[in-house]
């Protein structure tokens, strides 16, 4: 039975050999014997494509945001922002309605930009919030998941007990970032504001204060 086993491994070995002489071997999983050219093409194509998904509700780019209208007669009033660490409850039956931000970095921000930074907001919380002590490889494997290529991810590391990160998410003229610190119940990500044109620099983005 040994013997058979031996001659049947030396035949399928042969085979094997005999097939790969004359032609070239066909292209390994993962990418591997395509270009650099060709495999990041497909990245950003996939990336662009969520990017898209992920605003498929948003207005059109560079659309600006207007203030709610006031009735007639009254003169228009900031949006209510219930207070750092309050829980607010839905109403029966709907949802609560992201309301836009009137100060801070968010609102620089165009309507597009406003409207897919609070849907990214919510996939990458919800996601990290999976992981209980979550680390730099772990974050990043999450992020990659959810769609967000290396290229687009920055200053990740590791910063006393929390796992910190930055999303570029410039798209179509856009200015949105996303900046975010996994710990795994204190998880917060939030969305930032970076300079429409040049190479992504952590140092020019506008956080929360």
């Amino acid at each position: 039975m040994r013997r058979r086993r031996r001659t049947l491994a030396v035949t399928a070995l042969a085979a094997l050999t005999l097939a790969a002489c004359g032609s070239e071997q066909p292209d390994p999983p993962e990418g591997r014997g395509r270009s650099v050219d060709a495999v990041s093409a497909g990245e950003d194509a996939a990336f662009v494509g969520m990017l898209d998904e992920v605003a498929r509700e948003c207005p059109p780019p560079g659309t600006k945001r207007e203030s709610p209208a006031a009735p007639e007669g009254e003169a228009p009033t900031a949006p209510v922002e219930p207070p750092p660490g309050a829980t607010v409850e839905p109403p029966p039956g709907g949802a609560v309605e992201p309301v836009a931000p009137t100060a801070g970095p968010e609102a620089e921000l165009d309507a597009r930009d406003w409207c897919a930074g609070v849907q990214h907001e919510q996939r990458v919380a919800e996601a990290l919030l999976q992981l209980e002590r979550p680390d730099p490889a772990q974050v990043r494997k999450v992020l990659n998941g959810l769609g967000y290529i290396d290229e687009r991810i920055h200053d990740l590391k590791r910063s006393g007990t929390v796992t910190k990160f930055v999303v570029d998410l410039r798209d179509k003229g856009g200015r949105l970032c996303l900046d975010g610190t996994a710990n795994g119940e204190l998880t917060e990500v939030e969305a930032c504001v970076a300079p429409a044109d040049g190479p992504f620099g952590i140092a020019n983005i506008h956080r929360q204060s």
